[in-house]
């Protein structure tokens, strides 16, 4: 072996390294959706209440899990990474306890909203670390790999959450999620340095605020994020209401609800994967365009079937999966569209895109709960209405620019 390949091994060790450790920084915040989403019905019946007041819970997660990243992000800049990270994941661990200790739905929420606050901290300053430690090659193939481990929660989760409610209890699920933040966080002490030299902490809460306030006013940027919002919000009212759809009106165990969401969820994940190379093609615009007028005819087409009465698992199911690519392909452009001309503020723009993406869908998460009755229309309209407003303001973007 040659001397070269000898120096090699520990840059490709640590690499591995800070691969996992921040992958499973970075994914504990959706584990404690994904995982948690089997549970739905048997928490109902458990406390008591009906889809509408469980879906709560939900909602008050996403929301504060939305907001969390606006306030861990700056912070991470103001006083170094290490801080804010153990805080956000202490406060997710000490949630989730409660969470599993709760016996009434307000605790629950209550819990909930904590949870979702310190569970914003790892996703966050996880991908600040990345940009702290790499660069060019190394930061893409770096920041792919936490993507990687990101998208497998939606299809790994579900089925871990239904084996543990088919065995034990909902709250045990907590218990498996506290268990999992220990471990992040043992490791991000133990492997991760402190990546924020004392030099850079310079920029000012006001120099992160004005950096909003020019996004805010920047046509291209808030257009192209509500279109990802409003489309990505769409699949954010199925993972509301699919559990109880497919246990309730379909009948499906715990097991094979989690095997049709992630069959769903894996399609929107492998839509993403061919968004780069198709956009390369293609152009940018051109693929956005063409995905979601796909996603939106679908979802009208699903919508009028179901209100029609030709409601069948499989046709529900085959139609969501084609709907979910689509958006899977017109997502990743839509948000590359809108940072376009942020390059300077790169880490603020994303925060803030994905905090409006994330509170529009707890917003449809709050209105669609209110219509939530166990069957599929509900569910059904409210995927079909958030197609329709992406392909609305994606016509009004796509004559416009470049």
């Amino acid at each position: 072996m040659t001397p070269e390949r000898i120096a090699a091994r520990p840059a490709r060790a640590r690499f591995v390294r800070d691969g996992l450790v921040l992958g499973l920084l970075t994914v504990l915040g959706p584990f404690a959706i994904d995982m948690y989403l089997p549970s739905l019905p048997a928490i109902g019946r458990s406390l008591g209440v009906g889809p509408d007041a469980v879906l709560v819970s939900l909602t008050a997660y996403f929301a504060t899990f939305a907001l969390g990243q606006l306030v861990f992000g700056p912070i991470s800049d103001l006083v170094g990474r290490k801080p804010p990270l153990y805080a956000g994941v202490l406060l997710f661990l000490f949630a989730s306890v409660g969470c599993a200790l709760a016996n009434d739905l307000p605790t629950l929420i209550a819990f909930r909203v904590l949870e979702g606050i310190g569970g914003a901290a790892g996703m966050v300053i996880a991908r600040a670390v990345v940009r702290d430690l790499h660069s060019g090659h190394d930061e893409v193939r770096l920041l792919s790999v936490l993507m990687l481990v990101f998208s497998v929660s939606p299809v790994l989760a579900p089925m871990v959450g239904s084996l543990v409610i088919a065995g034990t209890s909902w709250q045990v699920i907590f218990w498996l999620i506290a268990v999992l933040a220990v471990v992040g966080l043992v490791l991000a002490v133990v492997l991760i340095p402190e990546t924020r030299p004392r030099e850079l902490r310079s920029a000012s809460i006001g120099e992160v605020w004005n950096a909003c306030g020019r996004l805010l006013r920047h046509r291209t940027f808030v257009g192209f994020t509500l279109v990802g919002a409003c489309a990505t919000a769409g699949f954010f009212a199925f993972l509301a209401s699919s559990s109880f759809v497919f246990t309730g009106q379909y009948g499906l165990s715990p097991m094979l609800y989690s095997l049709a969401f992630s069959v769903n969820a894996g399609a929107f994940f492998a839509g993403m994967q061919l968004s780069g190379r198709l956009a390369r093609r293609y152009g940018l615009r051109r693929i956005v365009v063409v995905s979601v007028a796909a996603y939106a005819l679908v979802t009208v087409l699903l919508l009028a079937l179901t209100a029609a009465g030709i409601d069948h698992l499989a046709v529900v199911i085959a139609l969501l999966f084609v709907a979910f690519t689509f958006l899977g392909l017109g997502g990743p452009a839509a948000s590359v569209l809108a940072l376009a001309d942020h390059g300077d503020i790169a880490g603020t723009a994303s925060s803030l895109m994905g905090t409006i993406q994330l509170v529009i869908g707890a917003a449809l998460m709050a209105v669609t709960s209110t219509f939530a009755n166990g069957t599929i229309l509900p569910m059904t309209t409210a995927v079909a209405a958030c197609a329709l407003l992406a392909f609305g303001l994606t016509f009004t973007l796509a004559g416009k620019g470049k």
